[in-house]
């Protein structure tokens, strides 16, 4: 089958309320029908993932913003036109009509225009289906709060129970981001609450503040719920340790008194330690925060994989243009605290 036939078969799946994975420039979504409660309710129950979590639903470039959204601010006008097709999903109030299951049960609705070829192609076909406004509920396409897949193979192993029938898996390789999109929230300006980033991503809050005109703000305890925000998401089975170099020694010295098998991911050069561990695995990543980002879900899944006992990874630097990193890192180790 060709792409333009596996397109055509995928786009008349969600028409029908099934569900299908499909690659974006961040990760592998797991993608229904967004205005049909029976699709969306599907992909909550495939991903173990609560109700109330909200999904991002996708549209294709020409899409109407007022169809999903009842009001759509200068603001929002100004960042789709810089960073759409992107990796940026933006919270607007939610227009009557479309179903609250897309924003686990909130008064919003996340939206984003991927820039994928093939999503975006999957995206118009479906639209064209639904005569013209059609969008796609679609998290990223793993298990609740697992390590999000970058490649159609981590979807296939992420959802072994279900075959073709169940979930169709569209071919797109790699996802060249590696990391969920940069969420803005937008849907309190009316309130006179400015806009607030909710996650970070690969757009930065410095990139935003250019087009915004103002640095967004830190998330407040009335901010819409989004994907992503919770303490422990994003987690490998295997459990993970995140430590500063200078800490690498105690924390390696302790995983091998206790007899445990681990690897530990680092920036180069290999530390000083490697030599009194050599029992120890090492991994070099990339000192770029954008190829460290595009390979960081692929690395922790290989990892995983390995029948290690613990993964040990060195603390990115903290600075603004790594924040989207540490985000995922932080949130992938505190599954594992005391």
């Amino acid at each position: 089958m060709n792409m333009d036939e596996a397109l055509e078969r995928a786009a008349q799946r969600l028409a029908d309320g099934g569900l299908v994975a499909f690659p974006t420039e961040t990760v592998y979504g797991l993608g229904g029908d967004a205005e049909n409660p029976e699709a969306i309710s599907a992909i909550y129950k495939a991903k173990g993932r609560p109700s109330n979590h909200p999904v991002i639903v996708h549209v294709a470039p020409e899409a109407d913003l007022g169809y999903w959204a009842r009001q759509v601010p200068d603001e929002a006008q100004a960042l789709v036109k810089a960073f759409w097709p992107g990796p940026l999903t933006l919270i607007l109030p939610r227009a009557p009509g479309i179903p609250s299951a897309v924003s686990g049960g909130q008064d919003s609705i996340g939206l984003r225009c991927p820039s994928h070829p093939v999503a975006q192609s999957l995206l118009r076909r479906f639209a064209e289906l639904k005569g013209g406004n059609g969008g796609v509920a679609a998290p990223s396409a793993n298990k609740f709060g697992q390590v999000s897949p970058t490649q159609a193979a981590h979807v296939h192993n992420e959802f072994p129970e279900l075959g073709e029938d169940s979930l169709l898996v569209l071919e797109g390789g790699p996802s060249q981001v590696g990391i969920e999109s940069t969420i803005v929230d937008l849907s309190r300006l009316h309130e006179g609450i400015g806009p607030v980033l909710l996650r970070p991503g690969h757009i930065t809050a410095d990139e935003l503040a250019l087009v915004l005109g103002v640095m967004p703000a830190r998330p407040d305890v009335s901010a819409p719920r989004v994907s992503g925000s919770l303490k422990a998401h994003y987690a490998p089975r295997t459990p993970l340790v995140l430590s500063r170099r200078d800490d690498l020694g105690a924390v390696l010295a302790k995983a091998v008194a206790r007899g445990e098998r681990v690897v530990a991911a680092v920036f180069p050069p290999v530390p000083e330690q490697s030599a009194s561990h050599p029992e120890v695995s090492w991994h070099l990543c990339s000192s770029d925060r954008a190829e460290y980002a595009y390979r960081l879900y692929a690395l922790l899944r290989e990892l995983d994989s390995q029948g290690y006992d613990r993964i040990v990874m060195e603390r990115p630097p903290v600075t603004p243009a790594w924040q989207a990193v540490n985000d995922r890192l932080g949130r992938a180790a505190a599954a594992f605290e005391d």
